[in-house]
């Protein structure tokens, strides 16, 4: 195990007030079990879920209610013991604020456990596709907030160098990861173990923003006392997105992952230590994701703290822990002060990628300005991790000159805000760049299906040629078949005539003889 500074750089970003002592200086509580759990079937990447209950059927906390559909997507298991309610579209946490299917259960206070996964404490003699087996149906996925299925990004194949584990948390505000670490250290260890294992690798680098020193020291010590030399833990600087996947990896590594590329393509695996955590108590206790700890902060919220929650809470249950609004909350967001987005109700369930909910005064985040002409002063570019130039990336999407827009890399950036926060001109920049994405993606979904209908209209158009030639062939066939029956008979015709002429014939000489005797 070696313990070290690693001063990489990546170009741009910011040094941002962290704002995270407020959540940090109590101890992590457990949140109280609601007498209602909403579970979204769609809270990952992915196909949503397929529910498998029905409405009055008894479940058991970690029990699935639906299973996965497609290899990228995740089963979504029950946060504690009651009785399915009625599976129906709810409100869900979403930057569109719109419904989704949701299974709803009444808790029965008695948080009684499903034993339908069995611990493999013996994991080392499994082989990868065994483990990847087990997170898919535990339901693990990205907790960092992207929900990406986790088996899935743990099959990348063969060429890597590292696993990388994220406890950078460099977003405002947000401290779950750092409470994780500081709480429980040991499993995120245990489950950078199993990943090793999973993946066939024998490197793991854990990377940490060098401002949470209770966190950095309770990491270290877990992996001095499990003894893993594969394990490096190694302190980054606090500057803004540092927890960036990319920008991570270029601060550990020095190496830059390709415009439009992925990590695995130069070696590297980037995981959330939350998913870490998760993973190992999937394998090693065959518990499933049922919950999660959520940081509850910001001006707006009495006392901010950070809980463990059981997944489909009811956010506002949340809000009550810790002590209900303050006078001067105004928002009430998702994330943090920078990639955060506004809900508008406070009884949306917390679902997976939950990983803070910020109870905003006006003092907490920039509010919002009138949006003036830009004025080409390169700000933007200046401070953007991904070394993009948002300036044109923006002139682009407003022209609706998507293809240009590609050609700028506009899929390299990460939504970090940096640019928004500095443009003297308020423009929204994030807000245009998410637009063409959408819009991007939206074409060309239309495009392949246009694509998919001229194939299927070509197919048919063939297929009907071809039949309508077969018919001919067979027509031709049968109108041969039958002339030369045609002629078969008109031969045996006429051998049937002179046969009967013969007959006639000899007859008649019989005849002629009988009356000249």
């Amino acid at each position: 195990m070696a313990v070290a500074d690693r001063p990489g750089h990546f170009h741009g970003g910011l040094t941002l007030p962290a704002h995270k002592r407020q959540s940090t200086g109590s101890p992590l509580r457990t949140a109280a079990i609601p007498e209602v759990l909403i579970h979204p079937l769609s809270q990952h990447v992915g196909a949503p879920a397929e529910a498998i209950v029905e409405p009055g059927e008894k479940v058991l906390r970690g029990q699935p209610v639906a299973r996965a559909a497609g290899y990228v997507g995740s089963p979504v298991h029950a946060g504690s013991s009651g009785t399915v309610v009625e599976i129906a579209p709810r409100p869900v946490p979403h930057p569109s604020g719109l419904s989704a299917d949701c299974v709803v259960i009444r808790t029965d206070g008695e948080d009684r456990p499903f034993e339908g996964y069995d611990p493999l404490t013996n994991y080392r003699t499994l082989n990868a596709p065994a483990l990847r087996a087990r997170v898919r149906e535990c339901g693990i996925v990205g907790l960092g907030g992207a929900a990406f299925p986790t088996s899935v990004k743990l099959n990348v194949g063969v060429g890597l160098r590292s696993l990388i584990l994220n406890a950078a948390e460099c977003e405002p505000f947000i401290s779950c990861d750092d409470t994780l670490l500081r709480h429980r250290s040991e499993e995120v260890v245990l489950g950078a173990q199993v990943m090793l294992h999973a993946l066939e690798i024998r490197h793991c680098l854990i990377g940490i923003e060098d401002d949470k020193p209770e966190a950095r020291e309770a990491l270290t010590a877990a992996v001095a006392r499990i003894g893993d030399d594969r394990i490096e833990v190694l302190t980054v600087p606090a500057h803004y997105p540092s927890g960036g996947e990319r920008q991570l990896i270029q601060l550990l590594t020095g190496h830059e992952v390709p415009a439009q590329g992925i990590p695995a393509d130069i070696g590297y695996l980037c995981h959330n230590v939350g998913t870490a955590a998760a993973v190992a108590r999937a394998v090693l206790r065959g518990e499933p994701l049922i919950s999660r700890i959520v940081t509850v902060t910001g001006s707006g919220v009495s006392s901010p703290t950070n809980l463990e929650v059981r997944l489909g809470t009811p956010m506002a249950d949340l809000i009550d822990e810790c002590g209900g609004y303050t006078a001067n909350a105004r928002y009430l967001i998702m994330g943090g002060a920078m990639m955060g987005f506004p809900l508008e109700r406070d009884d949306l369930p917390v679902i997976k990628a939950t990983n803070c909910l910020l109870a905003a005064s006006e003092e907490d985040i920039r509010p919002r300005e009138e949006t003036l002409a830009c004025i080409r002063c390169g700000d933007c570019a200046s401070v953007c991790p991904a070394n993009l130039l948002p300036q044109q990336l923006q002139w682009y999407t407003r022209a609706n000159d998507f293809e240009q827009v590609e050609a700028l890399n506009l899929y390299d950036c990460i939504e970090c805000g940096c640019c928004d926060l500095v443009c003297p001109s308020h423009i929204p920049l994030t807000q245009y760049f998410r637009y063409a994405k959408t819009e991007i993606w939206s074409r060309k979904r239309e495009r392949e299906q246009s694509d998919h209908a001229r194939e299927r209209f070509e197919a048919r158009k063939s297929r009907l040629e071809e039949q309508a030639r077969a018919r001919q062939r067979r027509l031709a066939a049968k109108t041969r078949a039958l002339g030369k029956a045609g002629k078969d008979e008109a031969a045996r015709k006429a051998m049937i005539d002179e046969v009967m002429q013969r007959v006639r014939a000899k007859k008649k000489t019989d005849e002629d003889q009988d009356k000249g005797e």
